[in-house]
């Protein structure tokens, strides 16, 4: 099975976009603009936000997962992980 192109999203503006239920898997978001982004229910698995602008963690508490090595600033990965750790499991389909 091949792997899913790898969707390129680098500094976009994504200001308010709704991205609800969007499968993102392995999309480079990197220094993407993402306030008021809405990412409820958004399959992130590998996805790279490094350095993402406006990233907040009510946004990423609302995603269907973040497995799979998904990057993210240091600042959200250790408290996503202690206050929504089920983000980090596979979830039922």
């Amino acid at each position: 099975m091949d792997a899913p192109e790898r969707k390129d999203f680098q500094g976009a503006d994504l200001i308010e976009a709704d991205l609800k239920m969007a499968n993102l898997e392995r999309a480079n978001l990197k220094m993407a603009k993402l306030e008021g982004t809405n990412l409820q229910g958004a399959n992130l698995e590998r996805a790279d936000f490094k350095g993402a602008q406006h990233l907040s963690l009510d946004q990423l508490s609302k995603v269907k997962t973040l497995l799979y090595d998904t990057k993210l600033d240091e600042e959200f990965h250790i408290p996503l992980k202690k206050k929504y750790p089920a983000r980090f499991e596979k979830p039922d389909e």
